[in-house]
């Protein structure tokens, strides 16, 4: 495995012809052009460009019900092809929606019946031959996303995969990218984590282009898809915890929600005890907690007794000691580097890696390193580090500024025999992108969701 320091590996330029599906994730990235790794690398010599390899569509569920690897990756080759090749109101001819309806349903039973912080040890089969790869935000960047499987390597037994949530919006092929990494889920359903991120929500992908996306590419259909995503999204566990000692959230850690009850009304044996949030302090949460949250809401509450989700999915880091609202964003909390150290002890940690924050984000952040390279050491604390990952280089693909960002993205490989010492892997976007308009008005739209319209979250 390759790591910051090493030189850069050549991407493909994907695999059109119809030859049988490739038999690994070798044969079919073996010539896309592209994105080079690591921060130290030069520019990498061109590939020419060979034919296109064209995939068998349209896509079939199969017969057995059981995804293969052969149609996973078809269907990788698929969406990238159509990408390039197809208007998005031709996806239907690629991926018909009896066939989303199939991944859709096999992904969600298998993701709801997950708990809130999924544990991959020796448990779930994590050993001295394991990696894990721990990736953040993607944001429909479905280019960007092939080029990081392929180059950190598909799932695989030894093989696993954490994506720390924030699948779509902003980005242009959302729905690809979300459903890409469904298949993967129900093809290795205990080596491929998918945790929630803040823009699973229905408010956010109403603001950022997802749902506009899906009602554009399935027209008549349209509702119905992304109704069956946001039922999906509900699913989508909100942590993990790796080898013990590494926690990973999107957004990162959360409060204890103290309650008081309310007292009973003399003479009304069945009436319900009403508990009311204790706001006037802010304590870290527990392991315990946590797994009791409700997760399966369309919007992480901001208020009331279910506060867990949102600070999860939507908390910020801060330079300043101690934990406070996040007044920012509107939701979630600020925690300074003294709560690191107290959370890391608490649950007898050595890593939280989060993501959340891309370089929009970052440089409206006074104190905090920015994300040019993809990833920030934001804490390092006595019992360990705070790390935040972002995945999506040159983001956003729609930028309304004169200078882009071109940041890179990054991806985490987590080693045996403990996986708590961080390796980092840098990469840069998969260019030229295919042409595509916008499905948000990326002019007007606030930047690293701040502001909310928490009454629109609310309705």
């Amino acid at each position: 495995m390759l790591s910051e320091s090493e030189p850069p590996a050549a991407a493909a330029s994907l695999p059109s012809a119809t030859p049988p599906p490739p038999s690994s994730d070798e044969d079919f990235f073996s010539s896309v052009s592209v994105a080079s790794t690591s921060s130290t690398s030069s520019p990498s010599t061109p590939i020419p460009s060979p034919p296109q390899l064209h995939p068998e569509i349209p896509i079939s569920w199969p017969e057995d019900g059981t995804l293969t690897l052969a149609w996973v990756t078809n269907l990788m080759l698929a969406f990238d092809w159509s990408s390039k090749n197809l208007a998005p109101t031709e996806l239907p001819s690629v991926l018909p929606v009896v066939v989303f309806d199939r991944l859709i349903l096999t992904a969600s039973k298998i993701l709801h019946k997950e708990p809130n912080c999924v544990h991959i040890d020796s448990g779930s089969g994590l050993g001295n031959d394991s990696r894990v790869v721990v990736v953040g935000d993607v944001h429909g960047q479905l280019h960007d996303v092939l080029f990081l499987l392929r180059d950190a390597g598909f799932p695989s037994d030894d093989r696993f995969f954490v994506f720390n949530g924030d699948y779509v919006d902003r980005g242009a092929w959302g729905l690809e990218t979300f459903l890409t990494l469904l298949a993967w889920k129900v093809f290795m359903p205990n080596r491929v984590f998918l945790l929630r991120g803040n823009h699973e929500s229905k408010y956010c992908t109403s603001v950022y282009g997802f749902e506009k996306e899906v009602l554009a590419k399935y027209a008549d259909s349209g509702k119905h898809v992304y109704r069956k995503c946001l039922g999906c999204f509900e699913g989508l566990p909100l942590a993990s915890i790796i080898g013990d000692h590494v926690y990973t959230a999107h957004g990162g850690i959360f409060r204890s929600i103290a309650v008081t009850p309310a007292k009973r009304a003399k003479g009304k044996k069945n009436r319900k005890i009403v508990s009311n949030p204790d706001v006037t302090t802010l304590s870290l949460g527990s392991m315990e907690e946590l797994l009791k949250a409700r997760r399966s809401v369309l919007d992480p509450p901001w208020e009331g007794t279910n506060l867990i989700p949102g600070d999860v999915l939507w908390s910020d880091p801060s330079m300043k000691p101690g934990l406070s609202p996040n007044k920012e964003r509107g939701i979630g909390l600020l925690w300074g580097p003294d709560c690191t150290e107290d959370f890391l002890k608490m649950l007898n940690l050595k890593l939280i890696i989060r993501s959340h924050e891309g370089p929009d984000a970052r440089e409206k952040r006074e104190g905090m390193e920015g994300m040019d390279q993809g990833y920030t050491i934001d804490h390092e604390v006595q019992s360990g580090k705070l790390i935040t990952v972002f995945s999506a280089p040159d983001y956003p693909q729609f930028q309304a500024t004169k200078d882009r960002y071109r940041n890179k993205g990054a991806y985490i490989i987590l080693e045996p025999p403990n996986f708590d010492i961080p390796v980092y892997r840098s990469f840069e976007a998969v260019m030229p992108r295919p042409k595509v308009n916008p499905y948000y008005d990326f002019e007007d739209c606030i930047d690293s969701d701040e502001e909310l319209d928490l009454a629109s979250m609310a309705t």
